[in-house]
């Protein structure tokens, strides 16, 4: 069994920076990719990166190139986004994810098999 737990959200500014965290435990842990999936109220869920878990390929979604950057720490099974430069429309609850199947479809939140219990991001103008 694999519990994703994520860490780092907060309350920040305009253009300031976080770092979430996710840690996985579990005897075993080898996904194909891991996720940071959000959801804004009353929106649908967005994946807004990936990371391929064995080679470290990694997937932005356009609203976030430039400023996000996800890695991970196969030693620790953790995996982070370093959010830069935030504005008020990344507000959300942001969650890790894991999967297993083919990644070819590992932009789309239904790829993710397992999910973390949520982290809110708020970023005031």
């Amino acid at each position: 069994q694999v519990e994703l737990v994520e860490s780092g959200g907060g309350l920040v500014q305009a253009g300031d920076s976080l770092r979430l965290s996710c840690a996985a435990s579990g005897r075993t842990f080898s996904p194909v990719a891991m996720g940071w999936i959000r959801q804004a109220p009353g929106k649908e869920r967005d994946v807004v990166a990936s990371i391929a878990w064995s080679s470290g390929g990694a997937y932005y979604a356009e609203f976030v190139k430039g400023r996000f950057t996800i890695s991970r720490d196969k030693s620790e099974n953790t995996v982070y986004l370093e959010m830069n430069s935030l504005k008020p429309e990344d507000t959300a609850v942001y969650y890790c994810a894991a999967g297993w199947g083919d990644s070819r479809t590992w932009s789309k939140a239904e790829y993710y098999h397992t999910w973390g219990q949520g982290t809110q991001v708020t970023v005031s103008s």
